[in-house]
């Protein structure tokens, strides 16, 4: 890779799905993990019989989805990595051109669209499209190469 410019190698179109499926339920963990402490901190919590409920709502329920957004663009602005691409070998890079903010912020953004039905919009995407890019990347002209 060009480090100047942020593009793909020529190695970019290989099929890593099954390490970006791997990669996103290691972040999903940390989303998770977030959510959980934010609930803790400041949601309600409730225990009966043995399960559990917990909830978050109004501010902090806001702050939780700019916090969740907030994991993927600063690391994948700074790195190129979210903690699942470290743990996979993986690295968002640009596909023409440099990498820039604007590309990690519409490849964030369209996490709305990729998560529908847990992620299968993404996962189906990456399957069949042809440079294996989930619809983030094709938008923001980016792709997930193994590093």
């Amino acid at each position: 890779m060009n480090e100047m410019s942020g593009a793909a190698p020529a190695a970019a179109s290989e099929n890593l799905t099954g390490a970006r499926i791997v990669a996103g339920l290691i972040d999903f963990v940390v989303i998770v993990v977030l959510g959980v402490i934010m609930t803790v901190l400041f949601g309600d919590t409730e225990t009966d019989d043995g399960s559990f409920e917990l909830s978050l709502s109004g501010a902090p329920f806001f702050i939780y989805v700019l916090l969740s957004f907030a994991y993927y663009f600063v690391l994948e602005n700074n790195r190129g990595q979210t903690l699942g691409k470290m743990a996979m070998g993986l690295k968002v890079v640009s596909t023409a051109g440099p990498m820039t903010p604007g590309k990690i912020a519409i490849r964030t953004l369209l996490r709305i669209v990729d998560g529908f039905a847990f992620y299968l919009v993404a996962v189906i995407a990456i399957a069949v499209s042809k440079e294996h890019q989930r619809i983030g990347d094709m938008a923001a002209g980016t792709n997930v190469v193994r590093v």
